[in-house]
C-alpha cells in the first residue's frame, strides 16, 4: 500500500518543496529505508504557481540545452520557463535532487504535480 504525502507550495521556495519531495521520493523519512529500493510512496505537489521565487534569481539563473550541432545552444531564463511551463520546472528540479541511478525515472513516477489546487 502507497503511504501518500501532500505539500502545499503556496509561498514557499523552489528548493525547500524540491529537497523536501526528493526525500519523500527515496524513503528517507521510513524505517525501512534502503537506497537500493524504490519506496511505496506517492508525493503531490499542489499550488505550483504559487512558488516563491526571488526577482533577482529569476533574472540571473539560465537552463542550457544543445542538440548536438555546432551553434545550437539555447538559453532560457527561470522567469521564462516558470511562466511557460511550472510543472516541468519543477519535476526538472526534483529530477536533479534524486541519485542519478536507475531507480530515478521509477521513483519520478511516483511524483503528481498540479499547478493549482484540486
Amino acid at each position: 500500500m502507497k503511504q501518500k504525502f501532500q505539500i502545499d507550495a503556496t509561498g514557499k521556495s523552489m528548493g525547500r518543496i524540491a529537497s523536501e519531495a526528493a526525500s519523500f521520493l527515496m524513503g528517507k523519512n521510513s524505517t525501512e529505508f534502503a537506497r537500493n529500493i524504490v519506496a511505496a510512496v506517492e508525493v503531490e505537489i499542489t499550488n505550483l504557481s504559487k512558488i516563491k521565487i526571488d526577482q533577482r534569481k529569476a533574472m540571473s539563473k539560465y537552463y542550457y540545452r544543445h542538440s548536438g550541432y555546432i551553434g545550437s545552444t539555447k538559453k532560457v531564463s527561470l522567469l521564462e520557463l516558470f511562466e511557460k511551463d511550472v510543472i516541468s520546472l519543477m519535476k526538472h528540479t526534483i529530477s536533479g535532487m534524486l541519485p542519478d541511478n536507475r531507480l530515478r525515472k521509477s521513483r519520478l513516477n511516483n511524483l503528481k504535480l498540479f499547478s493549482e489546487d484540486k
